[in-house]
């Protein structure tokens, strides 16, 4: 019987491994141990993930050239790996630095542009000015600092590559259940991919109506309560809607919000604030003109960026309301 057991590879990017890393590798090597004194044909690879910005920081931290001291912490690693014991197949070793390794990742890249599932395209991003490059939301702190450097975070507006995830949302939500994963691990994937039933409504603007606000909506019997709108601050109709008289209010309140995580923009602990845009919606039911407002709890990168707001039906619609 084949048993396969992977750990995390290793991070050749710091002062190599000290005693607090036998947590990670001590107890899964046991695990492949046992295994293989069940009777199992256990493979255990190992490898080196080296390449990034942290390998370029230790490298710039310590002089060296980031090629040279990489390889310099792997060799290292890799005895002192050896030293503990560690029953890893060596001739299996992975070094993703390496062009036998990384040539594979661009092919599956290549694979994915073809297919129409990799594309180039402007969006908001995490950026850290120290680190001079963009964070995931997951390397943001909730004090919206870098969790590498402790830099302040903000946002930009860059061109950067997608994947286009959605196009096979269904498919990894169905086989989900095929995985033999603890339930908890599950639903957090599940939650993650964030799959919603609902409908797409199209508010026109109501000095122009060739444009329209998407709005999506799982409560479309609500829409009749629609009282106002609200985008999120970054949403690109925004600059194009927003009157003289309210420009500058609202320059200003995007401009605070760059400087706030989706954390605290989306905590339920705090007071909704937001800027009336100058602009009315036309709601296509019953064609009442509705104000459009900009607030930070409408993240442009959840569903479209843009809510029709319904106090009467919504908690945190009638709280906005509210203030």
């Amino acid at each position: 019987n084949k048993y396969y057991v992977l750990v995390m590879f290793c991070y050749p990017s710091g002062d190599r491994l000290h005693l607090g890393h036998w947590f990670n590798y001590g107890p899964t090597d046991t695990f492949a141990r046992f295994r293989r004194l069940q009777g199992y044909n256990v493979f255990s690879p190992q490898g080196f993930d080296s390449f990034g910005l942290p390998a370029e920081n230790y490298a710039i931290k310590v002089g060296s050239h980031p090629h040279d001291i990489t390889e310099e912490n792997i060799r290292f690693i890799r005895e002192q790996l050896k030293v503990i014991g560690a029953m890893y197949d060596w001739d299996k070793e992975v070094v993703t630095s390496h062009p036998d390794y990384y040539k594979w990742t661009q092919w599956i890249f290549l694979q994915l542009y073809k297919a129409g599932l990799a594309y180039r395209a402007k969006a908001l991003v995490n950026w850290c000015s120290s680190c001079n490059t963009v964070l995931a939301n997951e390397q943001v702190t909730a004090e919206n600092r870098c969790e590498r450097c402790d830099t302040p975070v903000t946002k930009k507006n860059l061109t950067q590559w997608f994947f286009k995830i959605t196009a096979y949302a269904n498919r990894l939500l169905s086989n989900l259940q095929k995985l033999d994963w603890p339930e908890k691990t599950k639903l957090l994937q599940q939650n993650w991919i964030g799959r919603s039933e609902g409908t797409e409504i199209h508010f026109p603007l109501a000095e122009n109506r060739q444009e329209v606000i998407k709005v999506f909506t799982t409560r479309p019997d609500t829409l009749f309560g629609t009282t106002y709108m609200v985008l999120a601050p970054e949403h690109p109709l925004v600059e194009k809607i927003t009157t003289a008289a309210q420009k500058q209010a609202v320059e200003s309140y995007i401009e605070k919000t760059l400087s706030e995580s989706e954390i605290e923009r989306t905590s339920t602990a705090r007071e909704k604030t937001g800027v009336f845009t100058g602009a009315y919606a036309t709601n296509p039911v019953n064609q009442e003109k509705v104000p459009i407002w900009i607030a930070d709890y409408v993240l442009l990168s959840y569903g479209t960026g843009a809510v029709m707001a319904v106090p009467g039906h919504d908690e945190r619609d009638f709280e906005f309301a509210s203030q």
